[in-house]
C-alpha cells in the first residue's frame, strides 16, 4: 500500500468554530497526548482493537440478517406478490452495496474512532456529522428495546404471558447483553457475535434448501411448484387500486419492508474503531456481502414466492397474528403448504437466536455512536471515557437504560406502541444512509480537488462518487414515499395519523439537528481543497505496520491447524 507525506498539506479547523480543533502535523514520535477530533489516543479514551477480520465480517451480514427477512417477507408477498418481492429486495440490496462501498472506502482510509460520525465532520460539514451521530443513535436506542421485546414475544409461544410475565424474559435478556458487552470486552463480544451469526447463516442456508425442496417437488405432498404461483394467481399483486397502478403501488409499497430488512448492514463502520487491521478486515467485510446480499436475501425472496402463493389464506392469517413468532414466518407457511410437520418449533428456536443476537448488536451500536459522537466533540466528553478492557462504560450505561423502554412490554397494550417503534428507525435508518452517501461524495470531491491518486486508496467504491450519486436519489424518494399507502384511504376508512408521525417524525428532527448546529455553533461547511485527508493518518499506518509485521511473525510459528485456518478457512471470512 503506498503512502503520502502530509507535510506540505493543510489540515484545517473541521469544527467550523475555528478553536475546538488543534493542527497537528503527523510524523511525530508520540501521540498519547494528542487531541484529534474523531480518533482516539489517550489510554482513557481509546478503544480496543480487538476484533478480527473473521469478527467484522460476520458481524456484518449478522447485523442484517433478522426478522425483517425470515418473517417480515410474508407481509411483503401477500401485499405485492412473488415478482414485487424479488424486485424490490434484489433493488435495495444493491443501493446497499453502494452505501457499504461508500463507506468502506472512507473507513479504509482513515478508521476512525468516532466512525461514519467522525467522517461526516471532517470531510463535509460538522452540523452533518451531528445530526448524523444523534440520528443514529436514537435509532438504536429505540431499536433495542424493541428487539428485546420481540424476544418475549417469540418465547409466549412456548409459555403463554398468563403464566409467565414477558417482564420476566426481558429482564434475564437485558442482564444478558449488559454482561456480554461489559464484563467480556471487545474480544468476547465479537467472539460472541461471530457464532451467533454463523448460526444465523446457518439457518438462512437451511431455510434456502428447504424451499429449494419443496420448490422441486420434495415435500410430502410431492407437488413441484416451480413458477406456478407466478403464473397464477400472478407475480404482481394490486394494491387498492386495480391494473398496472396498483400493481406499481403494490412494488413500491414492499421497498419499505426491504429497506427494513437490510437495515444494520452499514454498523460494520461503527467497528472500524476496534478492528484489527482495519484497511484490509473492512474492505473485504464489504465486497463478502455483495455475494451475501446475493444468496441470502435474493434467493431467499425469489424460493419463498415460488413456494407460497400470494393470496394464501394461512399466509394473510400470518400477517394479522402481529407477532414476531414462528406463526408470522413465510416460510412455515410454505411447510404447512407443503404438508411438512413440527417446523414452527424448530424456526421458533431460530427467531429467538436472531432477537437476541440482535439486541446483544444493537446495545453494542448504541453504547459506540454514543462514545463517537463524543469523540468527535458532539456530546459530553465523559461518554468517551473506557476502562481498562477498552469498554466505553459510561456510553453503555446510558444505551442500557433506555433499553428498559422494553419493559413497557409489561403491560399488553404496549405492542402497538413497538410496531410504531419499528417505522420510526426506519426513517433514521433511510437518514443514516443519506448521511453516508453525502459524506461520501464529498470524500471524493475533496480526493479529486486534492489530487490524491486512486493507487494509494486502500479501498474504492465500485462505482465512486456517481455510484453514490444515484443510491442517494433513490434513499431520498424511498424516505419521502414511505408510508404513502395512509394517503390512499378509501371509503370510511380512518386516515392514520399515528403512522403517519412516526413515519416522518425522523425528517423534522433530523433537520432540526442540522440547522440548530449552523445556527448554534455557527458551523461552516469544508470546501474540497480544504478537506483535512492527513491529521492522524500516520497514527494508523503505525498501527497497521505493527500489526502486520506481528502476523507476519505468528504466521511464520503457526502449526496444524491454525496453519489449515489460516490458509484455506480464513478467506471465507
Amino acid at each position: 500500500m503506498g503512502r503520502s507525506s502530509s507535510s506540505s498539506i493543510r489540515t484545517p479547523d473541521v469544527s467550523g468554530s475555528g478553536a475546538d480543533n488543534e493542527k497537528h502535523q503527523p510524523g511525530g514520535d508520540s501521540h498519547a497526548n494528542m487531541d484529534i477530533r474523531g480518533l482516539e489516543t489517550s489510554e482513557h479514551t481509546s478503544l480496543h482493537r480487538g476484533l478480527k477480520a473473521r469478527h467484522i465480517s460476520m458481524i456484518a451480514i449478522g447485523g442484517a440478517l433478522g426478522t425483517g427477512l425470515i418473517i417480515g417477507t410474508g407481509a411483503a408477498l401477500a401485499k405485492a406478490g412473488p415478482g414485487s418481492l424479488f424486485i424490490s429486495y434484489t433493488f435495495i440490496g444493491a443501493i446497499v452495496f453502494l452505501v457499504m462501498a461508500a463507506l468502506g472506502e472512507m473507513a479504509a482510509w482513515m478508521p476512525f474512532s468516532a466512525g461514519f460520525t467522525g467522517y461526516a465532520s471532517r470531510y463535509c460539514h460538522p452540523a452533518l456529522g451531528f445530526a448524523l451521530g444523534w440520528t443514529y443513535w436514537f435509532k438504536y436506542v429505540i431499536v433495542t428495546p424493541n428487539q428485546l421485546t420481540a424476544a418475549a414475544l417469540v418465547i409466549q409461544e412456548w409459555c403463554p404471558p398468563d403464566k409467565v410475565n414477558p417482564g420476566v424474559f426481558i429482564a434475564i435478556f437485558l442482564v444478558a447483553i449488559i454482561c456480554i458487552n461489559y464484563f467480556g470486552g471487545i474480544k468476547f463480544f465479537g467472539e460472541f457475535e461471530f457464532w451467533l451469526s454463523s448460526i444465523k447463516v446457518l439457518v438462512i442456508l437451511g431455510i434456502i434448501l428447504f424451499c429449494i425442496v419443496i420448490a422441486a417437488g420434495g415435500g410430502p405432498n410431492g407437488q413441484a411448484t416451480g413458477f406456478k404461483y407466478w403464473r397464477d394467481p400472478g407475480a404482481f399483486a394490486e394494491l387498492k387500486v386495480k391494473g398496472s397502478v396498483g400493481q406499481f403501488l403494490g412494488f413500491w409499497s414492499v421497498m419499505v419492508n426491504a429497506t427494513f430488512a437490510y437495515l444494520g448492514t452499514e454498523l460494520v463502520g461503527v467497528t472500524a474503531g476496534e478492528a484489527q487491521n482495519p484497511r484490509r478486515s473492512i474492505p473485504k467485510a464489504i465486497k463478502l456481502t455483495f455475494y451475501r446480499i446475493v444468496v441470502f436475501y435474493c434467493l431467499s425472496v425469489l424460493l419463498v414466492g415460488m413456494i407460497v402463493p400470494y393470496n394464501s389464506d394461512k399466509l394473510a392469517f400470518a400477517n394479522d397474528v402481529g407477532r414476531p413468532g414462528a406463526s408470522s414466518s413465510p416460510f412455515v407457511v410454505a411447510a404447512k403448504e407443503a404438508g411438512v410437520q413440527n417446523l414452527p418449533g424448530i424456526i421458533n428456536g431460530c427467531i429467538l437466536i436472531f432477537v437476541f443476537s440482535a439486541a446483544n448488536s444493537d446495545l453494542y451500536i448504541a453504547s459506540r455512536t454514543l462514545y463517537g459522537l463524543a469523540s468527535d466533540r458532539s456530546a459530553p466528553a465523559i461518554f468517551k471515557r473506557t476502562d481498562s478492557r477498552g469498554v466505553p462504560w459510561p456510553s453503555l450505561i446510558v444505551a442500557s437504560l433506555f433499553a428498559l423502554l422494553a419493559m413497557m412490554n409489561v403491560a399488553d397494550d404496549s405492542r402497538a406502541v413497538f410496531k410504531h417503534f419499528v417505522n420510526l428507525t426506519t426513517i433514521f435508518g433511510l437518514l443514516t444512509w443519506i448521511s453516508i452517501l453525502i459524506t461520501h461524495i464529498w470524500f471524493c470531491r475533496g480526493r479529486q480537488a486534492q489530487a490524491i491518486p486512486d493507487s494509494i486508496m486502500p479501498y474504492r467504491a465500485p462505482l465512486g462518487i456517481w455510484g453514490s450519486y444515484a443510491a442517494l436519489f433513490f434513499c431520498i424518494i424511498i424516505a419521502l414515499t414511505k408510508n404513502f399507502e395512509i394517503f390512499l384511504v378509501t371509503g370510511d376508512e380512518p386516515f392514520d395519523w399515528r403512522t403517519l408521525i412516526t413515519g416522518y417524525l425522523g425528517i423534522p428532527l433530523y433537520l432540526l439537528l442540522l440547522f440548530g448546529h449552523i445556527l448554534i455553533k455557527k458551523s461552516r461547511g469544508i470546501a474540497p481543497k480544504d478537506v483535512d485527508f492527513y491529521t492522524g493518518k500516520d497514527i494508523i499506518d503505525r498501527e497497521e505496520e505493527a500489526f502486520l509485521a506481528k502476523k507476519e511473525e505468528m504466521a511464520a510459528s503457526r502449526t496444524g491447524w491454525n496453519r489449515f485456518y489460516d490458509r484455506f478457512l480464513s478467506p471465507l471470512f
